[in-house]
């Protein structure tokens, strides 16, 4: 009988074993925001003063308070110049709203109170702030021989040099916060290693065949692996590929879900997220070294959800999303999908909270 008991513990532990690694992720609120029909891009958070910010282009960068679930805050100015999102630099009290007509709007994060615009060029897409170099990096529109990266200094936001790499689309940086600074080159399949203190480029990294299209990036500092979130083109399947920081390697690659625009490392956690946007879904990844990862779920979301921040004390996620449609009369992003939404529905902007409780 004592046999016939341990036999059947064992065969229940077998059975539940593959089940103790999966987070239970879940939408907790879906908060829909108020305005007309536009297009959006980054989502940040700020801890200290607990509000996430929303580059709701036309709309301005909108103030998020997740204890109301409603906008708070318009900041000024960031609606006429259509803002793609901000920066978040708390060691200075401030942030900065990225602009589509090439400007950054400074504000001081404790107060949401703007100051004068800074005009960097005539197309900002977004930038990325270098903590080691204390410099902020600008991605400037292209031209017919790559992209202009602007560096400014922080906080006074004076030019401090310029920086020429051959990409015409390049998409998401992170820094180590040491000396390495690691940029996606959409376009041309690559990875840039920059030292931004010195302004140049110290390595170039190919990232296919395991990742095609890089668009998102996240860095492991503590074992300098860059991990990256890629759209995938041609043969290349949609993938997240962790690469070494020192030599390019590729340590791991798995596939993920179309339309992908944002990952988060979430290093006290070991967990990995990739919003991937055309299929819908959050894959999750677990980190259990440098080079040993594995998918613990992918959690159906809503189509659209493409980039997201994180509250890494609370294990919340922020995304945000609208209802759309593709109108065959209008041009379509066809290198993201053939289908792929280029007209939004007023009224149907929203912030999607997911957690684990």
């Amino acid at each position: 009988m004592l046999r016939h008991r341990t036999t059947l513990a064992l065969a229940c532990l077998a059975v539940a074993g593959p089940a103790a690694a999966y987070d239970g992720w879940h939408l907790e609120h879906a908060a829909t925001i108020p305005g007309k029909a536009s297009g959006w891009d980054y989502v940040s958070f700020d801890a200290k003063n607990h509000h996430v910010f929303l580059g709701h282009r036309k709309e301005g960068l909108q103030v998020y308070d997740p204890g109301t679930m409603t906008v708070v805050k318009t900041i000024a100015g960031t609606a006429e110049a259509s803002s793609n999102g901000a920066v978040i630099i708390p060691e200075f009290d401030l942030g900065l709203s990225n602009d589509e007509d090439g400007t950054l709007i400074p504000f001081t994060l404790s107060t949401l109170e703007a100051r004068p615009a800074v005009k960097a060029g005539q197309d900002l897409d977004t930038s990325h702030y270098d903590p080691a170099s204390r410099k902020l990096v600008l991605n400037m529109g292209a031209g017919p021989d790559g992209t202009d990266l602007v560096l400014l200094d922080v906080p006074s936001l004076k030019e401090v040099g310029r920086l020429k790499v051959p990409s015409r689309k390049v998409e998401g940086a992170d820094s180590d916060g040491r000396s390495g600074f690691f940029l996606a080159a959409q376009d041309l399949d690559e990875l840039y290693r920059i030292d931004v203190a010195a302004g140049q480029v110290t390595a170039t990294f190919d990232t296919a065949p395991s990742c095609g299209r890089p668009t998102a990036v996240a860095v492991d500092a503590k074992d300098d692996r860059v991990i990256v979130s890629c759209r995938g083109h041609d043969a290349i399947k949609p993938s997240l590929s962790v690469f070494d920081g020192a030599t390019g390697r590729v340590v791991y690659s798995a596939e993920i879900g179309g339309g992908t625009d944002s990952v988060i490392y979430d290093a006290p956690a070991h967990r990995i997220f990739s919003a991937n946007g055309v299929s819908a879904n959050l894959s999750v990844f677990a980190q259990d070294g440098p080079d040993i990862y594995r998918p613990v779920e992918t959690l159906g979301t809503r189509a659209g959800m493409r980039t997201m921040a994180m509250d890494a004390a609370t294990q919340t996620i922020y995304a945000v999303t609208a209802e759309g449609t593709a109108d065959a009369g209008k041009k379509i992003l066809t290198a993201v999908s053939p289908f792929y939404a280029n007209t939004v529905f007023p009224d149907s902007f929203t912030v999607l909270t997911f957690g684990t409780r």
